[in-house]
Formats: C-alpha cells, structure tokens, sequence
C-alpha cells in the first residue's frame, strides 16, 4: 500500500509537481475565492494528453477533466478525487489524496471507487481514523448532493456559489 499521494501546485512558478516528484509545467492557473483551476499537457502518458483540474478545499475535491487518446475513453465526464487542501495564500496549493474517487457521468450516475485502498492504508496507519472519516463523510455527502440535483455538477456547484469554467466543456 502506497502512503497519500501528495502533489503541489506552485501558481507564481507556473508548474504542477505530482506526487512522483516528477515537476510540469502548467498552461493555465486561474485562483478563484472558491478554488484553483489548473490545465496543462500531459506528455508521456499514454491513457490521456490533457488535464483541467479544480481544487476546491471547502468542499474537499479535486474535479478534473481528461482528455483521453483514441483507444483509452472512458465512460466518465468528471473525475472526483477527495482530498485534503492546503495554501499558503495564493501562490502554493498543496493537496494529499484521501483514495476515494467518483467517477461522474453528467445527469446519469455517480460511482465511488477506491474505498478498498483507504481502508487499507487506514489498516496499515498510513491515514488516521479521522481522516477516513472525513473522506468517507466528503464522498457520501458528494454522491447525495450530485444525486439530488439529476448528476449535473453545474447544478449542484450552483448551490455553493460555485460556477467552474472549463477549456472543453461549455
């Protein structure tokens, strides 16, 4: 079991360093008062060319969008990942993956996946108790949100004031 993957956002660098070390450079940061909008290339990897990330720490998510190569779509419009987010200020965002995703496919369901891997790493004392919790909390409370307003993330998003711009999706 590997421990919560953790990645950095540096706004003023202009760069995104993943949770291998590994630092890119980013096409696009856009700092908002409910969150971070990244986009960037993705080069040398294979399932995807193009990623458009928002962090959005009230409500503990990571929404991005892929931009699958021929051969690789998936079934999914938004990909949802619950994490912990953390900035010092506007410059560097910080976040640490809590495991659970939902996959989302606009106005016809939600799935969470991953919940094999968090209690693994709760087992193995890579992630508290309570911040199991609260990602299970953070995921259950996203399923029923999404659910109540017929799986449209615009929608739901709406209630929170929050109205996220994408390159791809109008």
């Amino acid at each position: 079991m590997h421990p919560p993957k953790r990645e950095t956002f540096d706004v003023a660098a202009g760069t995104n360093t993943d949770p291998k070390g590994v630092v890119r450079d980013v096409e696009e940061y856009r700092v908002e008062d409910f969150g971070l909008y990244m986009a960037r290339p993705t080069p040398g990897r294979r399932q995807f060319r193009y990623l458009e990330s928002w962090l959005l720490p009230a409500l503990g998510l990571r929404i991005s969008d892929f931009w699958f190569n021929p051969g690789h779509e998936r079934d999914q419009d938004f990909y949802l990942d619950v994490v912990g987010v953390t900035t010092d200020g506007a410059d560097v965002w910080r976040t640490t993956d809590l495991y659970l995703d939902l996959v989302l496919r606009q106005h016809r369901g939600v799935d969470v996946i991953d919940t094999g891997e968090l209690l693994e790493a709760v087992q193995d004392g890579l992630v508290t108790c309570g911040d199991a919790t609260g990602a299970l909390e953070t995921a259950y409370s996203t399923v029923d949100a999404l659910a109540r307003h017929e799986h449209d993330l615009r929608a739901w998003l709406a209630t929170h004031d929050i109205a996220l711009t994408w390159r791809r999706h109008h």
